[in-house]
């Protein structure tokens, strides 16, 4: 695994911050209220410690709600935003209204949940293509319930896969709901990503020199 240096870390942190914040201005416009996100902390794991940050494995795993989507360009990564499951009618709720009954409000599940992962990953993923200025092209939204570890795996990919994990807190008017983006990336694509970041502090520090 390549560690990234103190300098590049924050770097990375405060795109991704400028990224959930274009996301928190699209939700609060569905929700009719105020929504603020935030990314705390990043980190670079492998796919089990990644899976236990939303719950216990095993038998008795947590059930996890997931949207993913794949990119390709600047570098190659499996996006996926996941929720603990409990937490997805919360949200759900909040774009349809809290009137709807259950029985409808889970078969709108899976299409909101699509809704809320196309807005917050497209914000991320395409923050970081300006500010890199690289395309990056992303697919449709996939849907996804089961274990963390499940949905991490489905991805596939060998043995050296890295999981970049962005913890997200929601904070609304009467809820707080936390979430995480995991950046599914493999030894290349780690190395691509590092070289684009270096690339991006190179370009404004010699801005910043002139």
């Amino acid at each position: 695994m390549l560690p990234l240096s103190e300098i590049e870390h924050d770097a990375l942190v405060e795109i991704f911050n400028i990224g959930v914040g274009r996301a928190a201005a699209a939700m609060s416009a569905i929700v009719n209220e105020a929504v603020s996100m935030s990314v705390p902390s990043i980190s670079f794991l492998n796919r089990s410690n990644a899976a236990r940050l939303l719950g216990p494995g095993g038998r008795n795993a947590s059930r996890v709600c997931g949207v993913s989507q794949h990119y390709e360009g600047a570098f190659r990564t499996e996006a996926i935003l996941m929720f603990p499951e409990e937490k997805s009618l919360d949200l759900v709720r909040l774009m349809v209204g809290g009137s709807v009954p259950l029985l409808e409000l889970t078969e709108m599940e899976q299409e909101a949940l699509s809704e809320i992962g196309n807005i917050i990953l497209n914000s991320c993923v395409g923050t970081l293509a300006n500010i890199f200025e690289h395309e990056l092209h992303g697919s449709l939204p996939a849907y996804h319930v089961g274990s963390c570890d499940e949905i991490l795996s489905a991805s596939g990919g060998p043995a050296d896969t890295v999981v970049l994990m962005l913890h997200i807190d929601f904070a609304l008017e009467v809820h707080e709901i936390k979430g995480y983006v995991a950046f599914i990336l493999d030894l290349s694509a780690l190395q691509d990503l590092q070289e684009q970041i270096r690339r991006y502090l190179a370009r404004i520090m010699g801005q910043a020199e002139r």
